[in-house]
């Protein structure tokens, strides 16, 4: 076998990660918490999670999709993934998602079981790792050595994540101007969609503890891969290449652990117990967490879960702001303020971590997603048929960002009230 070099290993994340054409597609990630109805506060045994997954009519290669292709899976601490097929537009992935999303509810409701959508658990129960694959037993003790975070991360957040097409070559919906929005609309995607200011049912004083969290990671694999000007494929490459090796897949039921310190930079230079293969690199790249996550799309990987069908509203924010180039110029002029290129690295950097406290509390934030809500607004009235999302969009940036509030403020309020904190799921707008 021909060894990988660093050269063939940089050409294959170039063509990989990064699909050039003409944008079309949009796809949604939403991460929910299980809870269950009687006892809200005790762990969910996995055995009633699969019942639940079970009822539903899974096929695919692996079993795990529903008739619309959309993927199901299970993280490490029973938080359930539902995750669209590519859809040719914002309109039909909504529609199709809130549709794979009913069948999912009434699943798991016959189980005596509710899904939450909020960015942390804020209940104080048992965070139990429901899963012993090797992957996550090598993530556990990777993380352990440098703190609570990632266990944390591993077991108590949850997220919603955007994904769209990388973009063209050149022009007004190229590859670098659409990397360039996507970073720069990270703090006010924490701020406008904060939603988790609690965790073991206590306020942590931060209304996005989820974006906190990643903050404290290993920067190595959750910081931006650099500047968010310049060439995006060369700043990944760097990235994937610098990041310290979480886990090396081994056969027979051996441990996936990795040497501590070791960069896939240095296993191609020779270190570790053998040469890498583009197999490795290819499974390397799925243990990256940064903001954005260049699949081929751009996956926008930065927004709290939301209670019931809140998820549609920042779906169709980044959509209709990085797919119209009149909404993209206004944003990017809104964003300029904050300062999101300068000083460290996101999510490290002062307005990230603003974000992440203030939220939209903090008035340049605040400013920032009202500009970007309107272009949104005016972006979303050109689209054909998306007369609804356009005012499900406007009444939020009215109950919100207009209010100086977030959905965290909501789970605050509650807590205050001496109600429990677990957000109620809201009917489908």
């Amino acid at each position: 076998m021909t060894p990988l070099t660093e050269s063939a290993a940089r050409s294959h994340m170039s063509g990989v990660c990064f699909k050039i054409g003409p944008p079309r597609l949009v796809g949604i990630e939403v991460e929910w918490f299980v809870h269950d109805n009687r006892c809200p506060t005790g762990p969910v045994l996995p055995e009633r999670l699969h019942a639940a997954l079970d009822s539903l009519p899974l096929g695919g290669p692996d079993g795990t999709s529903l008739p619309s292709g959309a993927r199901l899976t299970l993280e490490p601490g029973g938080q359930v993934e539902l995750s669209s097929p590519p859809a040719p537009g914002l309109t039909a992935c909504v529609d199709e998602t809130r549709r794979d999303l009913a069948a999912l509810r009434a699943a798991f409701a016959a189980q005596g079981l509710r899904l939450t959508g909020t960015g942390t658990d804020p209940l104080a129960r048992p965070r139990l790792m429901v899963l012993d694959h090797p992957r996550y037993l090598a993530m556990e003790r990777f993380f352990d050595s440098a703190g609570p975070w990632g266990r944390i991360m591993m077991t108590g957040t949850a997220s919603v994540q955007v994904c769209l097409d990388a973009g063209a070559e050149e022009g007004p919906q190229a590859l670098d101007r659409r990397w360039r929005l996507a970073h720069r609309l990270g703090p006010v995607l924490v701020a406008a969609f904060a939603n988790s200011p609690l965790l073991d049912g206590k306020p942590t004083g931060h209304r996005s503890t989820r974006q906190t969290v990643w903050s404290r990671m290993d920067p190595s694999r959750t910081l931006a891969p650099g500047p968010d000007h310049g060439d995006p494929r060369e700043a990944w490459s760097r990235y994937v290449l610098d990041a310290e090796v979480l886990c090396i897949r081994r056969p027979g039921g051996l441990p996936w652990t990795a040497p501590a310190g070791l960069t896939f930079r240095d296993w191609l230079a020779g270190a570790g117990e053998r040469p890498p293969t583009l197999a490795d690199l290819d499974y390397h790249r799925t243990t990256l967490f940064p903001p954005v996550r260049p699949q081929g799309h751009l996956e926008l990987r930065m927004i709290d879960a939301q209670p019931g069908d809140g998820w549609i509203v920042p779906t169709a924010l980044v959509t209709a702001l990085l797919e119209d180039p009149p909404a993209a110029d206004a944003a990017l002029a809104a964003l300029e303020p904050l300062g999101c290129a300068d000083g460290p690295l996101p999510p490290r950097s002062d307005v990230w971590r603003r974000a992440a406290t203030l939220a939209v509390a903090d008035p340049g934030l605040r400013r920032a997603a009202l500009a970007c809500f309107a272009a949104a607004d005016a972006a979303l009235g050109r689209l054909p048929g998306a007369e609804r999302l356009r005012a499900v969009v406007a009444e939020y940036a009215e109950r919100y960002p207009a209010r100086g509030r977030c959905p965290a403020d909501d789970q605050l309020d509650a807590l205050r009230a001496g109600t429990r904190p677990t957000p109620p799921e809201e009917a489908a707008p």
